[in-house]
């Protein structure tokens, strides 16, 4: 059974079979590759091998159209669309179904393909390819193969390379208010564009893979766009305005060649300047104001969420306030009710990401030693309250909180460990959000949705604060404080815990020797790969849109690190920030305490 299918639009295409070659060489799952010849016939041929289909059309029917008649003839649950000459890394496909959720839109990590260079026969001269060299009006790729050389006009020949070069690595890419395609490296560089797996806010087009059902269903390759431009950008909005996510799968790599020097090195389809306009005229009618009828959210709601994009960029190829402002006028004159077609579509099966999460369950459990001062822990609570999920509270002295439940322990470690347990045994959800008494809660917290029942996930977008100074500190780690998970895996994973912690504890004692079993054993399951670990299980993070606040008072059961240098690890201090102020929640320096008054 085809679990993949590679669809590959062709037209003047030097490289369509070292393309098809690499993606033979490469792949380790049921894949097959369909490709298009439109208009031309591959020159050299295709591989003759069963796993590929090939089409031809006499006539060019276009690129958008070309890639629909091949998704026509797929078998794969998944397809993946790329362009004619791009090579693969070692089991891309694998790599790719391992991770893939059935309404992302996922793309590799993208390289720059290093195809071939020029080769002189009479002087020996190389240079890196590009255009020919003869001047010629025919287009696509060097139909003649041949080209003079630069130094002596001897004649050149096509030495293939056929390489991935080692940077740059793009894994983030974004479109401007026009829109026009723009590469977003600088979203790379924050926590939530680093990792495995992380988002795009768009696409640049020549690869890209989703189910074969939503393929058809979010109607991507539109031929209402024209023959070719602003696909990247098409794919990108009809997967994340109907509930989806694209996302860059950073564990593999594609390398596709540009071709950007023009005459027989250009693009292999005619395209006119009023082709490209018209493309970029139908994204704005269709999604700015709203027409697509699958379309539940607005595009500014993507726009705030990559925020900001490229706002600075001395050629304004990013979004000013002045844009963001005007996109949302727009959409408010346009007329169309999103809100009640959000919840039209609400009940259709994998449109929305809220679709299976509004069948799911969400939880609290909210664990706390007693110890803490009492403003700090009513501000806590009063802002946890805010998001209207069940709360079960798990204490070692009564409390009026949520469903309470007494623990008879002394505070520590394992102590720790059983109120969780107990918690996650009382609170009958789905889906489980661990709360700590010292910790203010952004209410957007609460509407992440764990996408794998085997992953552990923590929010990065967390700040530390200081209640003497109110000064505020930011890095990356993971907290258990700021964990969510199934509840199935958590109640797992805990009971283990608490197993192994008593067994450990009757072995030792409260000795040295047991605390430092603790320390390697781990707090945040998921975390690492000692052999003290409680489980195998892995972590992803997430970054809420405003962050949480850690509140640093003093009788905390961890001690925070205020200094790079007290880390003996320097990786735990990336992203490292110091700042008077939290993003979303205002100036913390000096005036801490009012924050806490505000939200009592």
């Amino acid at each position: 059974m085809t679990t993949l299918s590679i669809l590959i639009p062709a037209r003047n295409e030097l490289f369509l079979s070292k393309t098809i070659e690499s993606i033979l060489e490469n792949i380790e799952s049921e894949t097959e590759v369909i490709a298009v010849l439109d208009g031309v016939f591959a020159d050299p041929p295709v591989p003759n091998d069963p796993r590929v289909t090939i089409i031809y059309h006499q006539e060019s029917i276009g690129q958008r159209a070309a890639t629909n008649e091949a998704a026509k003839l797929s078998t794969g649950k998944y397809i993946m669309k790329v362009d004619a000459h791009c090579s693969f890394d070692k089991g891309f496909d694998t790599k790719m179904l391992a991770v893939m959720q059935d309404n992302w839109t996922m793309v590799p990590l993208m390289k720059n393909l290093h195809a071939f260079d020029w080769v002189c026969k009479k002087c020996g001269n190389r240079r890196y390819q590009g255009k020919s060299g003869i001047d010629t009006k025919t287009r696509g790729l060097m139909v003649d193969q041949k080209g003079k050389c630069p130094k002596c006009s001897g004649e050149e020949y096509i030495d293939i390379i056929w390489k991935g070069k080692k940077s740059p690595n793009s894994t983030s890419y974004c479109f401007d208010s026009e829109p026009h395609f723009q590469y977003f490296r600088e979203f790379s560089k924050r926590p939530e564009g680093k990792g495995d797996i992380t988002p795009t806010m768009s696409l640049q087009g020549s690869c890209f893979m989703l189910t074969r059902e939503k393929y058809w269903e979010l109607e991507i390759c539109d031929e209402a766009f024209g023959s070719w431009g602003s696909q990247g950008i098409e794919v990108a909005l009809r997967t994340w305005l109907s509930g989806g996510q694209v996302m860059v799968n950073q564990k593999t790599w594609y390398a596709h060649m540009f071709r950007t020097q023009g005459g027989n090195f250009g693009f292999p389809y005619h395209i006119a300047g009023s082709q490209v306009r018209h493309a970029k005229r139908t994204a704005r009618d269709m999604f700015w104001d709203g027409k697509w009828d699958k379309q539940i959210y607005p595009v500014s709601s993507l726009v705030e969420k990559f925020w900001p994009i490229r706002k600075d960029d001395p050629k304004g190829k990013g979004w000013t306030d002045e844009d963001l402002k005007k996109l949302k006028k727009r959409e408010r004159d346009s007329g169309v009710n999103l809100t009640a077609r959000f919840e039209r579509f609400a009940s259709v099966p994998g449109l929305s990401d809220n679709t299976s999460s509004s069948k799911l369950t969400k939880g609290i459990v909210y664990y706390t030693d007693n110890r803490l001062d009492p403003d700090i822990m009513r501000a806590c609570q009063t802002q946890l309250k805010k998001n209207g999920l069940p709360i079960v509270s798990v204490s070692l002295e009564p409390l009026d909180f949520g469903k309470n439940i007494v623990l008879n322990e002394e505070r520590g470690y394992l102590t720790m460990f059983k109120q969780i347990l107990v918690g996650l045994e009382e609170l009958d959800t789905d889906i489980v959000f661990f709360s700590e008494h010292d910790d203010l809660y952004a209410v957007n917290h609460f509407d992440f949705t764990p996408q794998k029942k085997d992953v552990f996930y923590y929010n990065n977008n967390l700040w530390k604060v200081r209640t003497d100074t109110g000064e505020a500190l930011h890095h990356i780690s993971n907290h258990t404080s700021q964990l969510c998970a199934y509840r199935s895996l958590l109640l797992e994973h805990y009971r283990e815990r608490v197993k192994r912690t008593e067994q450990k504890l009757h072995e030792l004692g409260d000795t040295k020797e047991y605390r430092r079993w603790i320390r390697k054993q781990g707090f945040e399951p998921g975390t690492h790969n000692r052999k003290e670990r409680v489980d195998d299980y892995k972590h992803e993070i997430w970054m809420s849109k405003i962050p949480n606040i850690d509140i640093r008072h003093g009788k905390n059961l961890t001690q925070t690190r205020w200094k790079k240098e007290q880390f003996r690890n320097q990786r735990f201090t990336k992203d490292w920030k110091k700042s008077d102020k939290v993003p979303g929640w205002g100036v913390t320096k000096g005036r801490f305490t009012e924050i806490l008054n505000e939200r009592s």
